[in-house]
């Protein structure tokens, strides 16, 4: 493949939350662009007005930057190619419409929505696939110009061959081949005068000279269609490359509404927005994103520029791929390792705050080591971390008793504990744990019931970062504030 610069496009419909599946698209878009010294570009796909959402285009916008993949043109940072919004572009899609109509490509067609039903269902009684069936195709021109100038609603047709095969090439697939005759003419200007995406897609990539259109193989259908589009212009093809699907978990169809619920019941989502709000990282995404629909190894760990270092559009395989959210537990882990302790902390520190939480960042600094290696997501520093930033923690008596102890004896331990502790100059943990190892030495105790009850008096909870690690940057005061709290508790019961 030529190695020239390349203009790749990502062009989703603001018709609801974004995906992984645009991301994926999205990322491969802008390693093509970037790896070759082009330009990636945004398009927004905006012509179904009736399924726009309101927000979905700013989801978009904020999704792209979130995941890291800066556009070089677009919308909301303008380009010599604009507009990019296809709503903008209308009179650009008229005009090519009527090109394709002078050479003979295209017809105007006045039939009817309940015409159009009316044959579908006839088609199906018939046990055919349904496929309009010509009627307008084969109007005189002067009748359907006096029909359009007495104005008439009509929407534009392309004019598929009916004879002969038409060839399509797929970097990844090769040449697909199909009947002409198995092919419908469809509609690529509607009756409002907006286009369809097979007009629109195929005129704005020429027209804002992309060199490769990267897009799901849910476009394979129509993909002669295109082609035949593209041909009738006249024009060069892009180098066409349709990705491999996504399939659900269980590698059995493509993923419902049904399995997106239950997916977000556990904690996970194909929703670029969610995905942020539940602790994944930009980089976990992605890595774990990239490796479905890339050949190289699943367990290969890469950033951005690593992948920008690797990447190659032949590496990619049309392969379908399971989606597995326990990769991308890995994955997101393994990033979260990899980042400073200052960079960790900027991304702990809002998780933090949305828990109402008074964040001091020289603590969180501080944490940093102790919770690391605990995390998923992001969002685990709450249950690991959150105590340290309460002023006091929510303690359930039950959790209070040590395994083979009353609430007496539980209480004493905590007593005693207080003692030793509160007679230590300091709180760190090289002052806080020997004399309280020693405690643990000379009660007949065994570790676990004595720090236990210690643990969930200072942190609230049973598991948690290293004891005195966690003592010493909760601080004393607070630390014996909260046992005496915990002895309170059991001497209630």
């Amino acid at each position: 493949m030529s190695i020239k610069p390349a203009r790749t496009r990502i062009a989703p419909s603001p018709t609801g939350h974004m995906h992984l599946g645009t991301a994926r698209v999205a990322l491969y878009d802008y390693l093509l662009a970037k790896k070759t010294g082009g330009q990636f570009i945004l398009r927004i796909e905006d012509t179904d007005l009736k399924r726009t959402v309101p927000g979905a285009e700013q989801e978009i916008f904020d999704g792209l930057r979130w995941l890291g993949l800066q556009y070089d043109e677009g919308p909301d940072v303008g380009g010599k190619f604009g507009p990019y919004r296809q709503t903008e572009r209308r009179e650009i899609y008229q005009q090519h419409a009527k090109i394709l109509i002078n050479n003979g490509s295209a017809y105007p067609c006045f039939c009817a929505p309940d015409r159009l039903e009316k044959v579908k269902q006839e088609q199906n009684a018939r046990k055919e696939n349904p496929h309009y069936d010509g009627t307008c195709r084969v109007l005189a021109p002067d009748e359907a110009a006096r029909r359009i100038a007495n104005g008439e609603a009509y929407t534009v047709r392309f004019k598929m061959p009916h004879d002969g095969v038409t060839v399509a090439h797929d970097h990844l697939r090769g040449d697909i081949t199909i009947e002409n005759k198995q092919l419908n003419d469809y509609v690529l200007l509607k009756s409002d005068g907006l286009p369809t995406y097979h007009l629109a897609a195929i005129v704005d990539d020429h027209e804002m000279q992309i060199t490769h259109v990267l897009r799901g193989s849910e476009w394979l259908g129509t993909f002669p269609l295109h082609v035949n589009i593209v041909r009738a212009f006249g024009w060069d093809e892009p180098i066409w490359i349709h990705l491999s699907v996504f399939l659900k978990p269980s590698g059995k169809g493509k993923m419902s509404k049904r399995e997106t619920a239950a997916a977000m019941k556990d904690g996970y989502s194909i929703f670029i927005k969610d995905m942020e709000e539940l602790g994944f990282t930009p980089e976990g995404v992605l890595n774990w994103s990239a490796l479905m629909g890339w050949g190289v190894a699943e367990d290969d760990v890469m950033t951005t520029a690593q992948m920008l270092d690797r990447f190659s559009v032949d590496g990619l395989t049309p392969s379908p791929a399971a989606i597995n959210f326990q990769r991308l537990d890995h994955f997101n882990a393994t990033h979260i390792r990899l980042f400073t302790a200052t960079d960790l902390a900027a991304r702990l520190k809002p998780y933090l705050i949305r828990e109402g939480l008074n964040v001091d960042e020289d603590a969180l600094l501080k944490i940093i080591p102790l919770i690391r290696e605990r995390l998923v997501t992001l969002d685990d520093c709450i249950a690991f971390g959150g105590f340290f930033f309460k002023d006091e923690v929510t303690l359930a008596p039950e959790d209070l008793i040590a395994k083979g102890l009353d609430a007496k004896q539980s209480a004493e331990i905590a007593r005693k504990s207080y003692e030793i502790l509160s007679a230590l100059a300091s709180m760190d943990h090289a002052s806080a744990e020997p004399p309280m190892r020693a405690y643990v030495e000379s009660s007949g105790l065994n570790i676990n019931q004595i720090f236990g009850i210690i643990r969930v008096a200072v942190t609230g909870q049973k598991v948690s970062p290293p004891l005195f690690e966690s003592m010493e940057i909760i601080g004393k005061e607070k630390c014996l504030q909260r046992i005496k709290n915990a002895i309170g508790i059991l001497e209630k019961i």
